[in-house]
């Protein structure tokens, strides 16, 4: 899957973005999550990013959200069934111009949201691994710049490394959207 990769500086707007998207999902779900929170590069004030909100949430169960998917989607996030692992479900939400606005990450797994919770709180708190983890997402966007599925496969060890170094959980699942039994990156 080809598609470009555009890092841009860090935007206080997308903590306030974050909020709003929240106020809007959690009607969505008749069951609510256990958690809702923003993730993922947008997440961490200083940090370069792709301009795209990524949120996760923690349900008890996947399949007490499939009846909310209707209203996730009333409120433009599409499912993207092609993500599909078993372990998760996600979802898009696109801007006018066609382009990603937003990721929504659906687990039942305690542990994984615990992973990209630890990662992101990592790269609030440690300079040293936010100041890596930059140079990293440069270094890779200049050299998988049109390979967005490379692009992130490649951050993958670089986030396991710093988790099980501060005690995280391991990611059970290797990270491959394109396969039926894979898990996601941070």
């Amino acid at each position: 899957m080809s598609e470009a990769i555009e890092l841009v500086a860090p935007n206080p707007i997308w903590a306030a973005e974050f909020s709003a998207t929240k106020h809007l999902l959690l009607p969505c779900f008749s069951v609510p999550p256990r958690l809702i929170e923003h993730m993922g590069s947008t997440a961490v004030p200083g940090l370069v990013a792709k301009p795209i909100i990524d949120i996760i949430v923690l349900v008890d169960a996947l399949e007490t959200v499939r009846p909310d998917m209707a209203a996730l989607e009333a409120i433009g996030f599409l499912h993207r069934a092609d993500y599909a692992d078993g372990t998760k479900l996600v979802l898009m939400k696109y801007a006018v111009d066609g382009q990603r606005s937003h990721h929504l990450h659906v687990h039942e797994d305690a542990e994984e949201v615990r992973r990209h919770v630890l990662f992101r709180d990592l790269l609030r708190s440690a300079p040293e691994v936010r100041v890596a983890y930059a140079a990293l997402k440069l270094e890779l966007a200049e050299r998988y710049r049109d390979d967005r599925m490379a692009y992130s496969r490649h951050k993958t060890a670089f986030i396991d490394e710093v988790v099980a170094a501060h005690g995280g959980p391991m990611r059970r699942v290797p990270w491959n959207p394109l396969t039926p039994t894979s898990g996601a990156a941070s």
